[in-house]
């Protein structure tokens, strides 16, 4: 037996709406099946349930605002006796008839708040009065604000910048499209975000977090991609497991991160498990990138607008399709000679975009 809870979506997450189950007690659940559907400032996000078993309750109704680690429901397994025994402790709980009242008005399961097996109203009112308010329209700015003076206040950037002849790689991309279906195409979104992380296989100490007072590689390379909202507003969930994917695998993944994005169908993982992010603003022409880590992450990669500029190579001078290509990495966790070892290797993938498929 164990409970579900409210996940961390975010570091700047305190509260989400639960607004629909996605299953019923006495169902078989099993391990990232999607369970129910909660409204955060950055959308509505399907959440995960990561053990096998059978709902045993729901303990949370639909349309309630629960603060982070809330517990929602009990997954019971094989263990029969642990679950009667929390179903026991459930019903012993003390509370007087005006407490159960208002945490009847307010939602809220009475063994959510009963670590002594009695409830006072003075400990619902409390409740109630921390507990964020129902997300306003301009939520989604609000938290990403919050994000960043955070980011700001903890971590120590560092900037740098390289400029990238794309017109080997986008001309082998054009080779590449022409043998196949429209429906079979790459975009050059999808080969800049399999180079990013073929360099990051080189350089793995951007693809991480810190932590406890310290940096934590990440052995999967899941990049959160900055995405554009139809109705305003940006959010950046996560491509999982990218370094297990093929050129095609990876397009193919990027267009339904994309669609299900603008369609609010995001799930937890994709928005809890980012190890480094992604931002391509060269298609609003957007020249240079120069982000703000989103923590607890150690680094963000920028791309800007691929244009026509002259470029010298040897005694020779033309114009080639140019790309800015930025790093903006966390100091105590990497540092500038790092950086441009990432930044050399990114460069030369493209050089010899063979390496892509």
């Amino acid at each position: 037996m164990s409970e579900f809870v409210m996940p961390s979506l975010g570091a700047d997450m305190e509260s989400a709406i639960l607004m629909e189950w996605l299953v019923k007690v006495g169902d078989h659940v099993t391990k990232g099946q999607v369970i129910a559907e909660v409204e955060t400032s950055k959308g509505v996000i399907e959440i995960e349930v990561f053990e096998e078993g059978i709902v045993d309750k729901l303990l949370v109704k639909e349309e309630t605002e629960c603060a982070v680690g809330t517990p929602l429901a009990i997954i019971r397994g094989s263990d029969e006796a642990a679950v009667t025994q929390v179903i026991e402790k459930a019903e012993r709980i003390k509370a007087s008839p005006a407490a159960r009242k208002k945490a009847k008005e307010m939602g809220v399961e009475l063994s959510s708040l009963a670590a002594s097996g009695k409830v006072h109203l003075a400990q619902l009112e409390t409740f109630a009065s921390k507990a964020p308010k129902i997300i306003a329209p301009n939520g989604m700015r609000q938290a990403i604000a919050k994000a960043m003076s955070r980011s700001n206040a903890e971590i120590p950037h560092y900037y740098l910048s390289t400029s990238i002849n794309m017109t080997p790689a986008l001309n082998w991309l054009e080779a590449l499209n022409a043998t196949r279906t429209i429906a079979q195409r790459i975009l050059p979104a999808a080969l800049l975000i399999r180079a990013v992380v073929l360099a990051l296989k080189e350089v793995p100490e951007l693809n991480g977090f810190w932590q406890d007072g310290g940096p934590q590689i990440s052995e999967q390379i899941n990049p959160g991609i900055a995405i554009a909202l139809r109705k305003g507003g940006l959010i950046t969930p996560a491509l999982i497991n990218t370094n297990e994917l093929s050129l095609d695998e990876t397009m193919h993944s990027l267009g339904d991160l994309i669609s299900r994005t603008r369609a609010g169908k995001l799930r937890n993982t994709e928005m809890t498990q980012q190890t480094i992010t992604i931002t391509n603003l060269g298609d609003l022409g957007v020249e240079s990138v120069y982000g703000v880590i989103y923590p607890p992450q150690v680094a963000i990669v920028g791309l800007g607008r691929i244009m026509d500029a002259p470029w010298a190579q040897g005694d020779s001078l033309s114009v080639r399709k140019i790309m800015q290509a930025t790093l903006a990495g966390d100091h105590r966790a990497t540092d500038g000679r790092t950086g441009a070892l990432f930044l050399d290797k990114l460069n030369q993938i493209l050089q010899d975009p063979q390496e892509l498929l």
